[in-house]
């Protein structure tokens, strides 16, 4: 059970399945390209609905859409599309639906012109996360140039429902933004996490000082 004695960000006070998502995976920055495309079909079926009611159905949505497979997605049929839209479990949304089956055909695009998709989506904040330091929920926005930006590129190569506030909500839960509030304990480790990695990607002075050397 998470602890009642953390300081969080007040959206994820409750219900307890926010409150577990809060503490392990939002805003976790995420390099996988089947995680990415998972999450991105995921804020595109909340779009309209609270992410609480996308998150009591993710793991039915992951079972109906052959776990967030693109290969296997971007190949679904009408008859798919039915079946998907008979499934109580769902989010029977023939738009939302359609969008994902496109989406996965850019996905593949995607990834065949650029070899993967953690880089393509990562270019938009310059490889590394965010940090804007917001105080209270009031300073946080509903989109940002980093989220319009990709939006456009998304929907130049194929894809739907990416407009640039799901963008920018997909930025979060991915981590290419932490925007867990400054008190929040969140904040701090994935701030502590980015800075470690920092140090251990920089390169060492002596690599440094030959490399200015040669400039």
């Amino acid at each position: 059970m998470p602890s009642t004695a953390l300081s969080r960000c007040p959206w994820a006070m409750q219900p307890p399945v926010m409150t577990t998502y809060h503490d392990v995976e939002w805003g976790v920055p995420i390099y996988d390209d089947r995680k990415l495309f998972a999450l991105l079909v995921l804020d595109a079926m909340q779009a309209g609905l609270s992410w609480l009611i996308v998150l009591r159905k993710r793991e039915a949505i992951r079972q109906a859409f052959d776990q967030f497979d693109p290969e296997r997605i971007a190949r679904y049929s009408r008859a798919n599309i039915s079946t998907l839209l008979q499934n109580p479990a769902l989010i029977r949304n023939r738009l939302k639906i359609e969008a994902t089956i496109a989406n996965a055909q850019a996905f593949l695009q995607v990834v065949e012109r650029q070899r993967n998709f953690h880089t393509y989506l990562w270019s938009f904040v310059d490889g590394q996360p965010v940090q804007p330091k917001r105080r209270s929920m009031l300073q946080i926005p509903t989109q940002t140039a980093e989220s319009q930006r990709m939006s456009r590129a998304l929907m130049q190569v194929g894809f739907r429902f990416v407009g640039p506030t799901i963008c920018y909500a997909f930025m979060q839960a991915a981590g290419l933004v932490n925007d867990h509030l400054i008190d929040c304990f969140r904040h701090r480790q994935l701030l502590c996490r980015h800075n470690s990695f920092r140090r251990i990607t920089k390169p060492p002075r002596s690599r440094i000082n030959l490399l200015s050397r040669r400039r």
